[in-house]
């Protein structure tokens, strides 16, 4: 889960190694990247029931990579109207759930998806 969420369940996908780009994952690395992507989704979408996701890398510190040696993938449930004023006038991002609840959540779910798929 990301420290930083940009929403409820704002999840990242990790490689084990290392590595600042694309190019220096190999094969199986990439696919096993895009696997958790997909598997994150089914997730979110088991737990949270989002309308949708925003899914994306940020590569690079100027691009605004928080961990700009270690490429990784955001995983971001969206719903309708789930931007408001507060990070423009506040400065504060408002989550509506908090991460711990969240992470049990998503645990939960996983083990279910692990029993299904053993």
């Amino acid at each position: 889960m990301n420290l930083f969420p940009y929403n409820s369940g704002h999840l990242m996908v990790v490689p084990y190694r290392h590595q600042a780009t694309l190019q220096e994952l190999d094969d199986d690395e990439c696919l096993d990247l895009m696997n958790g992507t997909k598997l994150a989704i089914k997730l979110l979408r088991y737990v949270s029931h989002p309308d949708g996701f925003n899914v994306g890398m940020n590569i690079g510190r100027s691009s605004g990579a928080g961990i700009a040696g270690h490429v990784h993938i955001h995983v971001v449930p969206r719903w309708h109207g789930d931007t408001n004023f507060f990070p423009v006038l506040a400065d504060t991002k408002i989550i509506s759930q908090d991460m711990k609840s969240t992470y049990g959540k998503l645990k939960e779910a996983m083990r279910k998806v692990a029993r299904r798929n053993a």
